[in-house]
């Protein structure tokens, strides 16, 4: 499978670190940024690579040469004008008879590469994007999806938006050859609006989405901030090849103010210091997941819709203050029949309604996640029991720890700052 890297952009918003080369070459902890992206690919066997250069193309011809002495084989496609995010796709359309992937050159990446190519082959689609929750949804462009992955919408910055799940596009992107025969000239193409966008009436375009570590360098706070991940390791251990740590949450009164069962939006307010409490489990490595007890699907108070929308304003209201889950589970149903209005189909004794651990499990098995190794919070006797359930550490947020859980705080707050120490 070929590998096309866009590693053509000057980088005019983090030029104030170093204007001399091209944004790719700009070193971060003694390597170049595309560096980092070609070694993550050799490793995984991904070795045949053309790399689209322009703005001081000599910088990045020299240091990378063929490739054998990165283990890879590189060709160049160099562009004589800027031709935007896919004008260079026209080069291709001889080069290319197979799905391929197309990646940024301007983001630090270690992902598990052959999940996303199965994904894509699962989809039988002509594009899959790689997708993942960011610290500033407000500023980035949303992509929509349907339950089965299939793209719904793509909100662009300047589109307004209200409420919505926090999912950006990382800059990864599995094509087919089907996305090259739209291309018939060689002109300034824009890769998001011109080709993917398009796709999505008819019903082309997917997305894999991940909590692995995907960030671009576009701006200097942004690049200081992935150099202490890479120092850290993080970088690496968020692949998820590598097993993961969770922190599982539960949702009303632990990150949501308790108001009996919300089944209106306009009633979810967060909790005092929630959003801080995320953001910290965020930048620590551990995975951010929602694992919360739904009944009111079951009773009929509230459509898998409804539900949907209430669980969009709660992340929007975290990204708002730079925080996001990487997942959320509920469990729609509920064992107590009779009530007016309930929904038959989901009053059943399930796996997944804890205090049983269904939802962890899952979640453990998605994303490789070592249960001995996370934790479950909650306010609630079923939380504590649920964690103990699946395996994991446990913390009650109580005055009095009544449950038996390994830690207790007062808020949640407190009790993510006893986890992470």
């Amino acid at each position: 499978m070929k590998t096309l890297i866009m590693a053509g952009g000057k980088g005019t918003r983090i030029a104030s670190l170093n204007y001399e080369v091209p944004k790719p070459m700009i070193p971060i902890c003694g390597k170049p940024i595309l560096q980092y992206e070609i070694e993550c690919l050799g490793r995984q066997g991904f070795k045949d690579i053309i790399l689209v250069v322009g703005y001081l193309r000599s910088a990045i011809e020299n240091y990378f040469g063929d490739g054998s002495a990165f283990g890879v084989r590189i060709e160049y496609i160099e562009e004589e004008e800027p031709l935007g995010t896919a004008g260079a796709l026209f080069y291709l359309k001889d080069k290319i008879s197979d799905d391929f992937l197309l990646l940024n050159g301007d983001i630090i990446f270690d992902v598990d590469i052959s999940r996303f190519v199965a994904a894509h082959k699962k989809n039988s689609c002509a594009a899959t994007i790689f997708t993942h929750p960011n610290s500033h949804p407000h500023d980035s462009g949303i992509i929509i999806a349907g339950k089965d992955g299939r793209v719904l919408n793509w909100l662009h910055k300047e589109d307004k938006r209200l409420y919505y799940r926090n999912r950006v596009n990382a800059g990864l992107h599995m094509l087919s050859p089907y996305v090259l025969k739209g291309i018939t000239e060689l002109k300034k193409t824009d890769l998001d609006r011109d080709i993917l966008k398009p796709l999505i009436s008819f019903g082309e375009l997917y997305v894999y989405d991940s909590p692995e570590y995907v960030k671009d360098m576009g701006t200097p706070d942004r690049f200081f901030a992935v150099e202490k991940d890479i120092e850290s390791g993080k970088v690496k251990a968020k692949n998820l090849s590598e097993k993961q740590r969770a922190i599982f949450l539960d949702r009303d009164g632990t990150l949501n103010k308790h108001v009996g069962f919300l089944t209106d939006k306009d009633n979810l307010e967060l909790t005092d210091g929630a959003a801080e409490a995320v953001k910290k489990i965020n930048e620590s490595g551990y995975l951010a997941i929602v694992a919360s007890n739904q009944p009111v699907i079951a009773r009929g108070e509230v459509s898998f819709e409804e539900l949907d929308e209430i669980h969009n304003k709660l992340e929007t209201l975290l990204g708002a203050q730079g925080a996001y889950l990487d997942a959320v589970y509920f469990c729609p149903h509920h064992p107590d029949k009779g009530f007016e209005g309930e929904r038959p189909e989901y009053k059943t004794d399930c796996s997944c309604r804890k205090p049983k651990a269904g939802m962890l499990f899952e979640a453990a098995a998605k994303f490789n996640i070592d249960l001995s190794r996370s934790w479950m919070i909650g306010d609630g006797g079923n939380d504590v029991l649920c964690g103990k359930n699946a395996g994991c550490k446990t913390a009650f947020i109580g005055i009095e720890n009544k449950f038996g859980a390994d830690i207790c705080g007062s808020s949640l707050s407190e009790c993510v700052n006893k986890i992470l120490g």
